[in-house]
């Protein structure tokens, strides 16, 4: 958990009444607090979003389009999905400029 160790951001949302009275008795049985209960679930999000296919695929064409930075991609996939994200958008890119070149050269 070292990596939630830094800065804090205050976020609100809205929920429903019953989903939130179901955190709040949650925590009630574990000896926490609602905000413990709402962390861990959207750690588990998080990470189980890491090894969906077709979110990772929606990450990557985020990445690929430039909606969203390497190092988010990082946070989002890890470092090593990440590294082949980027090598990938790469190849693509090299291979839109050649393909391009060809195009140009022969018209």
């Amino acid at each position: 958990m070292s990596s939630d160790s830094g800065e804090k951001k205050r976020v609100q949302f809205r929920a429903p009444e019953r989903l939130v009275q179901q955190t709040d008795t949650l925590a009630t049985v574990l000896e926490t607090d609602r905000t413990t209960i709402i962390l861990s679930a959207l750690r588990d999000y998080l990470r189980d979003a890491a090894h969906n296919d077709e979110l990772k695929q929606e990450i990557a064409e985020a990445f690929y389009s430039d909606d969203i930075t390497f190092t988010e991609l990082k946070e989002l996939v890890g470092h090593e999905e990440a590294a082949n994200f980027r090598i990938l958008k790469e190849q693509l890119e090299d291979e839109f400029i050649d393909a391009t070149a060809e195009e140009l050269a022969d018209s």
